[in-house]
């Protein structure tokens, strides 16, 4: 790898990532809590903050969720180096209007904002709000469309286009182009549409948390693929517990799979309202007994001693990983320690 590794943090969109009953994590999905978070992880040298989006809480609607474009564009205003990934669900918003939202906060940011396509997984979040929600191949052809749209609209070029989504006759955004030829864009997903959208629009492709030989041969595949913004990035999405020794970290992961367990009728409620041919769901139930945390969690298997974790990081960093979007419970304490015990190790 050329490029030195990156770290970033899962903002608390929704409040607790392993699990809605742990005394020692608040279910806090508020606003104070992201600012306060986001504050402190680019103060303690994270990289990156991933913002996902969801309209209702996905897991309980009941509880509370934190809307992300709005947020970004006050943690735009608000931190100095940090860049901010705004998630973005192309069935929610005109290309036309998500364009200039991403280059306003771009504005905002000084140059430090990207946005993350996802095709959505949430039935729920579409069909009761009385949107189309098709099936999945046939979202992944919306979305390419979608984004090749917001691609040339953030590049500030002059767009008419007629396709079987959109029609957009001479339109032109400005200002464009100020920091860059247009914001960085992400892209989620492992399906095979996922991986050709990734090769032909984005400039990083997340993977979810998985075992490293699975993460090198999705890797070797998308990078035999012709690349229209070559090279191509990659980052991982993983949950990280990191103490003195393995035995200790094991432990605590322990504890928290006894806690998630509680979670189980949340859970199961989550699947029936997701689309069965998510692939991100698929894997996640296949493993749902030996890791916690979200998009694969400790799957990534960065559970052990600072050593244990910094060795496995850097085994993912050889295989093509850039950016590890991180995962933390208790949030903020185990982020400090991250940030204490383990990065110096890596840096």
């Amino acid at each position: 790898m050329s490029h030195a590794p990156r770290f970033g943090i899962w903002a608390a969109v929704h409040g607790s990532r392993a699990s809605h009953h742990d005394p020692d994590e608040p279910d806090d999905a508020s606003w104070d809590r992201n600012r306060a978070l986001v504050l402190e992880a680019e103060a303690l040298g994270f990289d990156a903050v991933l913002v996902a989006q969801h309209t209702a809480n996905p897991y309980d609607d009941a509880r509370d969720q934190l809307e992300a474009w709005t947020a970004c564009a006050a943690l735009a205003a608000l931190t100095r180096r940090i860049e901010i990934i705004a998630a973005i669900k192309p069935g929610l918003y005109h290309p036309v209007v998500l364009a200039k939202m991403a280059l306003q906060i771009e504005h905002i940011a000084g140059g430090r904002f990207a946005l993350n396509l996802v095709n959505a997984w949430n039935r729920a979040e579409f069909e009761r709000a009385g949107l189309p929600f098709p099936a999945h191949d046939d979202r992944y052809a919306y979305g390419a469309e979608w984004i090749s749209l917001v691609d040339r609209l953030m590049r500030g070029e002059r767009v008419t286009h007629a396709g079987p989504h959109f029609q957009v006759t001479d339109y032109q955004l400005r200002p464009a182009g100020s920091f860059q030829p247009r914001p960085t864009i992400y892209l989620g997903g492992e399906s095979e549409p996922a991986r050709a959208l990734a090769a032909s629009q984005a400039d990083v492709w997340f993977i979810n948390g998985q075992p490293l030989d699975d993460v090198a041969a999705l890797i070797a595949d998308v990078a035999r693929r012709p690349a229209a913004n070559a090279p191509l990035r990659y980052g991982l999405s993983a949950f990280v517990i990191a103490r003195d020794t393995d035995a200790e970290a094991e432990d605590e992961h322990a504890r928290l799979l006894a806690l998630a367990d509680r979670d189980a009728a949340l859970r199961a409620d989550t699947r029936a309202r997701t689309d069965a041919a998510s692939v991100m769901f698929a894997k996640t139930d296949a493993a749902a007994s030996r890791h916690v945390g979200t998009n694969g969690g400790t799957a990534a298997g960065l559970v052990g001693s600072y050593d244990t974790v910094a060795a496995r990081i850097r085994a993912f960093h050889a295989a093509g990983i850039e950016l590890f979007m991180l995962q933390f419970q208790p949030f903020e304490a185990e982020m400090r320690r991250f940030a204490e015990r383990v990065l110096p190790l890596i840096r």
